[in-house]
């Protein structure tokens, strides 16, 4: 008989944002689209830990990993000392993976003083670009071989850092080849590799490129966002994309998030994580809370014997 999963839960990325800092530019009220997601309207509202535990609140979510929010670049520590200031009572935003853009001038100073916060054990530069300028994130193609750029993320290494991967399928290639020139470094590939083309040539290529950057031990994968990328999802259009990463990655390297608020605009939580459960409630017990909680647990290290009120700091 399946067995949904109803244990702990660590939520492996999601954001939090307070609009009246200003910090926040992405999500003004002149910003255009971005990344695929559609209309961002109902994202121009305050995200702050009592409106995630209010959403997550069927869930045993013990702990959560805040992912960089698109504040300010030129202020990126600025997030950070802001996330300090948060309640943590209840686990939210346990552990940070920050903003450095590695291909400033600055990079390593500000890798530094990011990783002189306790809390912080990963860095994000988000890496998507695409040639349809409403889909991007990021401001040019190439940057994964921009010597700078490569240099910013080889002083991660020396902080213990790990990298959140985020790149389209068009860039899973590439991101391979990242990878294996950065053996010692551990990667988190972002949004199952934010299979963003839906007919049946971008899924493929989508497939072949998640298998291939998975060859590289040193990558791990996020199953989070799905439904950024199918906007009119059903539980059997997110079953095989699920199926494929952890096929590719097996059971050590994926971990589930729910990249809420963002999710937000085309599923609630409930339907993001109930459907995580239904999906995987076939594996086993072991195997189940591989993916829900151990991996995330492991890979941005949050002691997984700890209760929410008592996670390290």
């Amino acid at each position: 008989m399946p067995n949904p999963y109803s244990g702990p839960i660590i939520d492996a990325h999601h954001h939090l944002w307070d609009l009246s800092l200003g910090r926040h530019p992405w999500l003004t009220a002149s910003a255009g689209e971005r990344g695929g997601l559609g209309e961002l309207d109902a994202l121009r509202r305050n995200y702050l830990p009592e409106d995630y535990l209010r959403d997550a609140a069927r869930h045993n979510v013990v702990a959560s990993v805040h992912v960089e929010a698109g504040w300010a670049s030129d202020d990126s520590v600025g997030e950070t000392r802001w996330l300090e200031t948060l309640d943590k009572s209840c686990g939210v935003a346990a552990r940070y993976v920050v903003h450095v853009p590695l291909a400033s001038h600055n990079a390593a100073e500000l890798i530094e003083a990011q990783a002189a916060f306790d809390r912080v054990i990963g860095i994000r530069d988000i890496l998507s670009w695409d040639p349809d300028p409403a889909r991007r994130f990021a401001a040019r193609d190439g940057i994964m071989d921009d010597p700078a750029w490569r240099a910013g993320l080889g002083s991660l290494a020396r902080y213990g850092l790990s990298f959140d991967l985020m790149v389209f399928p068009r860039q899973l290639a590439e991101a391979a080849h990242l990878a294996a020139a950065f053996p010692d470094q551990q990667f988190v590939l972002n949004h199952c590799g934010s299979p963003i083309d839906r007919d049946p040539e971008g899924l493929q290529r989508w497939r072949d490129g998640l298998r291939l950057l998975a060859e590289r031990d040193n990558v791990a994968i996020k199953i989070s966002d799905l439904v950024a990328y199918d906007h009119d999802w059903t539980l059997e259009s997110l079953r095989p994309i699920v199926l494929h990463c952890i096929d590719c990655f097996g059971m050590k390297r994926a971990m589930f998030g729910s990249d809420f608020p963002v999710a937000g605009l085309h599923a609630s939580f409930d339907e993001v994580y109930d459907s995580f459960k239904v999906i995987t409630a076939d594996l086993s017990r072991d195997e189940q809370a591989a993916l829900f909680f151990g991996n995330a647990a492991r890979i941005y290290r949050l002691d997984a014997g700890s209760s929410p009120g008592l996670l390290p700091a």
